[in-house]
């Protein structure tokens, strides 16, 4: 198998964050990578990667990090395929607003889609969709991950309708 999406993270320590997005890809039966790369510590890597990324097979890139959180602009700025950020609350983040911001406000031209903080999940989900619009297979496998979604809440709603309360009217 070849990877369609590669998952970077800028330390092993974001691995049970990234791992979120891993199982998502999995559940839909995507082939894909995990590795460790720091735009910081390794700049050439880092370079290297994102300049082989399309060619190696990937379509899409998710990269997670913390703190500074350099990561995925460096690897949007040198790719042509979409990058989709997760930031990270690390132990040395500013409560996660330093990744946060640091993701989400990248410099015209160099798009990077951002997931909320420590949203691995939803962007794996969203390398799903990104991949299912050239994939007719893959966009009904969507459609039913989505109705499932929706089943959760109405059976959610059937429960409350039990909670029992003296003002409750529904």
């Amino acid at each position: 198998m070849e990877p369609k999406v590669s998952i970077i993270m800028g330390s092993t320590s974001d691995l049970p964050i990234m791992e979120e997005a891993a199982k998502i890809l999995n559940e839909f039966k995507i082939p894909f990578e995990i590795n460790a790369l720091s735009a910081h510590r390794t700049p050439d890597q880092v370079m290297a990667f994102a300049k082989n990324a399309y060619n190696k097979g990937i379509r899409v890139v998710i990269a997670g990090a913390g703190g500074a959180a350099h990561l995925p602009g460096v690897i949007a700025a040198l790719t042509p395929i979409p990058v989709i950020g997760v930031p990270i609350k690390a132990s040395i983040s500013l409560d996660g607003w330093d990744s946060i911001l640091s993701i989400v406000q990248m410099p015209p031209g160099i798009p990077v889609a951002t997931v909320g903080l420590n949203g691995a999940q939803n962007a794996g989900i969203l390398a799903v969709q990104i991949l299912a619009t050239g994939d007719a297979e893959l966009m009904k496998k969507m459609v039913e991950f989505k109705a499932k979604l929706a089943k959760k809440i109405e059976k959610a709603n059937e429960e409350l309708a039990s909670v029992k309360f003296e003002y409750k009217v529904n």
